[in-house]
């Protein structure tokens, strides 16, 4: 599930725009200034949609403390060509002008989320493959694994919303390394959980009797 923050200082927007993105399906943290707003943007989530005026600086402010790969969209009610430009050539990915309607807003939403997964890969929880780069990320962090550890990572995956195979998964990671057997899955599986528990993943490898294996978020309580 995506996770949104929103930075708006006007109360009642707040509130319409988290209660909107919930009824989507997404999550959501808010804050209604700077300083509430750094150490939820240091959380690294999904999308931000940012107010331009806040009561203790400016949202063009904010943006230097945008990670790179996290989308923003500028919600404001300057409608001028001019601002529209500053902000996108500063680094937000789209502007919406107050007031605007739901349905065009959790449009652009769908689509920045949408390109964000085409240019930093498939991710599942805190977990995230760049096959372009042959890395996987937790928390945007590479983590270190054999090519034979990547393969099975890289077809599960691909792969997050159903169970795999056994044999299923020998045959995809084969396309990566000729080193995965029968007899050495299990290992390497032991591996690799190991090392996604050691770099705080929230996904675990999931073995569901007599089926196979899938990826699975584990809840925080």
């Amino acid at each position: 599930m995506p996770v949104i923050l929103v930075i708006e200082d006007d109360k009642d927007i707040n509130k319409i725009l988290c209660g909107l993105l919930k009824k989507a399906g997404y999550g959501v943290r808010s804050a209604m200034d700077g300083n509430t707003a750094l150490p939820l943007i240091e959380e690294k989530p999904d999308l931000i949609l940012m107010d331009l005026m806040l009561p203790d600086t400016t949202g063009e402010a904010l943006l230097s403390h945008v990670g790179k790969g996290i989308p923003v969209i500028a919600v404001s009610a300057r409608s001028q060509v001019t601002d529209k430009v500053d902000l996108l050539t500063r680094g937000c990915v789209d502007y919406i002008t107050k007031p605007f309607d739901d349905d065009e807003l959790l449009a652009r939403i769908e689509v920045a989320l949408r390109f964000k997964r085409k240019s930093s890969g498939i991710s599942i929880g805190n977990l995230s493959l760049e096959e372009a780069d042959h890395v996987i990320k937790v928390d945007n962090e590479p983590v270190k694994f054999t090519p034979t550890e990547y393969a099975i990572v890289k077809a599960l995956i691909q792969n997050s919303e159903r169970v795999v195979s056994r044999s299923e998964l020998i045959d995809l990671a084969k396309e990566d390394t000729p080193d995965l057997v029968e007899d050495s899955l299990k290992v390497h599986l032991s591996n690799l959980r190991r090392k996604l528990k050691s770099a705080g993943s929230n996904v675990e490898v999931e073995a569901v009797w007599g089926i196979g294996f899938k990826l699975s978020v584990v809840e925080e309580l």
